[in-house]
């Protein structure tokens, strides 16, 4: 690539700042926020079409409306919604106890709770799963969900790569979120635990190639007498994540990366001041994440960059068109000062594809809700 360049009238300074008044600003980059980057200039915003015709659409389901076979809560009732070969998005909903211990050999599993709380029993120790939480289980773990509310869950399936912690270069070793918050597994808890609840699991249902098979032992599966190691499972909630800001522009969301994987990456957009520079941004800006499709779950809160939405829906946003804020979410920021909204986003390297149950709940006029 060449160097940086420019051209036509009193191009931006800075992204994200001194915009001229009634323009718009997009950002055209690669590799996600990572590679080289544009922002071009223009009269109206990116999303000022008034026509889409073909399969590529700007899409938003809402998985509240979602059924889910509250009856079976086996691993295989999981509703995958969009997949390609790196990565899997599912809900798992009113999982109140697995009946037997599970094991995905095919993928690492990320676990994020929108809703309930409980333990999850491990042949490393129980950890207890609430409420805005993610739960990490490597790949082949074994694990035993008991829910004490009821779980809803967001599932996330890394199929060629393992979870890692982002790279936090010169903000430091403990930006983000420090390691002392993640809660590890607890062995002797776990024992007492058991035997309060009297449980005595002794089948283990493993998927491996996309197959089920079910082993069954006499005595109970989670006996680990001890272990060390730096592999095990654990959680990180939301509210102990530390989203880096800047008091004067507005920063990609690739700041608030969570968790790295081979082909996708996973956000955490969290409460957090808005940009106090007059000619600062304020609302995400419009873009094009050229090399990326964009998945958002919305979780909690207020979620100022559109209108409409509610706690449970989830929008994807393909490579190959230009999206951002709502009208309205541009003329409503305002006096604002702060944000506050919980969300979860997922950056996927390659294409992904929707599945029939996430054709079922979307909403079929989305990529019109730019023109009001």
């Amino acid at each position: 690539m060449g160097s940086h360049f420019w051209q036509g009238d009193k191009p931006l300074k800075q992204a994200h700042k001194g915009i001229p008044e009634g323009c718009y600003e997009e950002e055209q980059g690669l590799k996600g926020f990572y590679g080289p980057v544009s922002h071009l200039v223009k009269p109206e915003p990116s999303t000022r079409w008034v026509n889409i015709e073909g399969p590529l659409k700007p899409h938003m389901f809402d998985l509240v409306k979602l059924g889910s076979d509250s009856k079976k809560n086996k691993q295989s009732d999981k509703i995958k919604l969009l997949y390609n070969s790196d990565v899997s998005i599912s809900t798992w909903k009113n999982l109140k106890q697995t009946s037997t211990a599970i094991r995905n050999a095919d993928a690492s599993t990320l676990y994020f709770c929108h809703k309930g709380k409980g333990v999850v029993f491990t042949e490393y120790g129980v950890l207890s799963f609430e409420k805005g939480q993610y739960l990490v289980m490597p790949k082949c773990l074994t694990h035993f969900f008991s829910a004490e509310v009821s779980f809803e869950l967001l599932v996330v399936e890394n199929h060629t790569s393992h979870f890692m912690e982002p790279d936090r270069g010169i903000a430091g070793r403990n930006a983000l979120y420090d390691a002392q918050t993640l809660q590890r597994p607890n062995l002797e808890k776990q024992r007492a635990l058991l035997k309060k609840l009297d449980l005595n699991i002794t089948q283990i249902e493993v998927q491996h190639n996309s197959e089920k098979t079910v082993f069954t032992y006499e005595a109970s599966v989670f006996d680990t007498i001890s272990w060390k190691g730096d592999l095990y499972p654990f959680t990180l909630g939301m509210d102990d994540i530390m989203p880096i800001m800047s008091h004067r522009s507005h920063l990609p969301p690739s700041a608030h990366t969570t968790f790295v994987a081979k082909n996708f990456v996973i956000c955490s957009f969290l409460p957090r001041p808005l940009e106090e520079d007059k000619d600062a941004l304020k609302v995400p800006f419009y873009h094009q994440n050229i090399d990326y499709d964009e998945v958002l779950f919305y979780h909690d809160g207020d979620f100022f960059s559109r209108d409409n939405l509610h706690a449970g829906m989830m929008s994807f946003h393909p490579a190959g068109f230009p999206h951002g804020p709502h009208p309205k979410a541009v003329k409503g920021v305002g006096n604002k000062t702060h944000t506050n909204e919980y969300a979860v986003m997922i950056d996927a390297r390659w294409p992904l594809k929707m599945t029939e149950y996430a054709k079922q709940v979307e909403l079929a006029d989305y990529w019109q809700s730019w023109k009001s």
